[in-house]
């Protein structure tokens, strides 16, 4: 691609690219996605009951929470402006491993840094879940997180999101972004969970280490140390298994088996799993 080709497309992702803030403080990035003023951004970074948005030239604007989808990592901000410079979607499932990617955010206190690099892989990363990320070893910083990952044709084909153990950075989908906003977020638990082993069972079982506020599991009373051990008839062999559960439910009732206390006796408590966390 031209040099000047490549400098346009930076630009432009620039111009669409806005730093989220609370209060005073940046807390990372988020994009345009319709020039209305909705902004697509990470769930992990709308964070904080005010939140505001700054554009390339400076200019900020008040912002609210609209929709959020905790396990997907995205949350979808209203903000109170019009005609703003949105960017194209692309389709992330036509990307391939080697295609080169551009990423722009504010890593770090640097307003607009561009950082490019290519796609190693477009599916499921071990150990979290089923969901789909886009893989790529571009160079991401605190403050990339909620910015744009591009193609070399400036399509947005990703949500930049984090880092995982050896380099990677990791993206939302462009097309997980699409269902998000018109369908709404997925179904939502709110534990935080790790396998254990357990003397009596030949499977491992899910140790709660903790309850988010407000979530549907402490709507149906589960506790910091309660043990999963399956859902709806299918034993847990793995946290992977949970997350599997959790999207056969969808936003419907998902029937848990758990184990309390002496862990001498099965529970079981029907939880209905929520979609939209309005505030963190």
């Amino acid at each position: 691609m031209p040099f000047t080709g490549f400098g346009r497309i930076g630009e432009a992702l620039r111009r669409s690219t806005v730093q989220v803030k609370s209060g005073r403080r940046s807390v990372g990035s988020g994009i345009i996605w319709d020039a209305n003023g909705v902004v697509v951004t990470n769930s992990h970074v709308a964070r904080g009951p005010e939140l505001r948005i700054e554009l390339w030239d400076g200019r900020e604007f008040p912002a609210r929470v609209s929709s959020r989808d905790v396990r997907r990592d995205l949350a979808a901000l209203e903000a109170q402006a019009g005609r703003l410079e949105s960017i194209r979607a692309g389709d992330s499932s036509q990307l391939r491993p080697g295609e080169l990617v551009i990423a722009v955010g504010n890593p770090l206190g640097f307003i607009g840094a561009l950082s490019t690099g290519v796609v190693h892989a477009v599916g499921p990363c071990r150990g979290l879940g089923p969901a789909v990320w886009v893989q790529t070893d571009v160079r991401l910083a605190p403050g990339n997180s909620g910015g744009p990952l591009a193609d070399a044709n400036g399509l947005v084909v990703g949500v930049n999101a984090m880092v995982i153990s050896g380099g990677l950075g990791l993206a939302v989908p462009s097309n997980t972004v699409a269902d998000f906003l018109a369908h709404g977020a997925s179904g939502w638990l709110g534990v935080t969970v790790r396998p254990v082993s357990l003397p009596d069972r030949s499977a491992p079982g899910l140790l709660v280490l903790e309850v988010a506020e407000g979530s549907p599991a402490e709507a149906a009373s589960l506790r910091t140390g309660d043990v999963l051990i399956g859902a709806d008839g299918q034993i847990f062999r793995s946290p992977e298994d949970l997350s599997l559960a959790i999207d056969r439910a969808g936003r419907g009732v998902l029937t848990l088996e758990f184990l309390r206390g002496d862990r001498m006796r099965v529970r079981e408590v029907a939880v209905r799993l929520g979609g939209l966390q309005a505030a963190a």
